[in-house]
């Protein structure tokens, strides 16, 4: 059975996400397609969908001015499995707060509960990479590629963590849905696109 990744394109790390995904399909010898979405008729008919980083603001903007904010909401709580990357995660998240400016009016997904820090480690010029674990989904060692990233500092009781990075949380997972601080379409690793996908391809069979 053919799987539908879709990578919201509106803004941010598009490109290399479409990327990733598509080699880890090809490693995993499943057969499907990874496309580039934006409008919500196009959305509708996802089976996964991998909310990029970028600038969380600008994305959700443009996603509620078309209206495509709604219906990945409304994808989701259907049991779509999303991986949301960075600003990704930050739509994902209820809150959103930033550590320069603090409270951020922004449109969010509020399917996860969690306390959600921007630009945690700094600006720009901080981004860094160092390996993490994410031994809970079978991943014991990961490139962590921090890129103005945010950070998690507690969790709802139906949130695992899945990785921490000087005791700040930087993965998060509820069910089907995936949040990462730090970017793996950069890390030269298609271990948690695997992972991602298996999880599509597990939801639809």
């Amino acid at each position: 059975m053919s799987i539908t990744v879709g990578v919201l394109s509106i803004q941010g790390d598009v490109q290399e996400n479409i990327l990733s995904a598509k080699s880890a399909l090809a490693e995993l010898g499943l057969d499907g397609n990874i496309v580039d979405v934006r409008i919500p008729e196009e959305i509708s008919q996802l089976d996964g969908l991998i909310i990029p980083g970028g600038e969380s603001t600008t994305i959700g903007q443009l996603s509620l001015v078309n209206g495509s904010l709604k219906i990945i909401k409304e994808k989701i709580q259907g049991g779509m499995p999303v991986l949301g990357i960075c600003a990704g995660m930050i739509m994902l998240s209820n809150t959103a707060n930033d550590r320069i400016v603090g409270k951020i009016d922004q449109p969010l997904l509020d399917v996860l509960d969690i306390k959600l820090e921007r630009n945690s480690f700094g600006r720009q010029k901080q981004s860094f990479e160092s390996d993490i674990s994410l031994g809970s989904i079978n991943i014991p060692k990961f490139n962590g590629v921090f890129i103005r990233a945010p950070s998690v500092s507690d969790v709802g009781s139906d949130v695992e963590v899945l990785s921490k990075f000087n005791e700040r949380i930087v993965a998060v997972k509820k069910g089907k849905v995936i949040g990462t601080a730090f970017h793996p379409e950069l890390a030269d690793d298609t271990a948690l696109h695997k992972y991602f996908i298996n999880l599509i391809n597990t939801s639809k069979n």
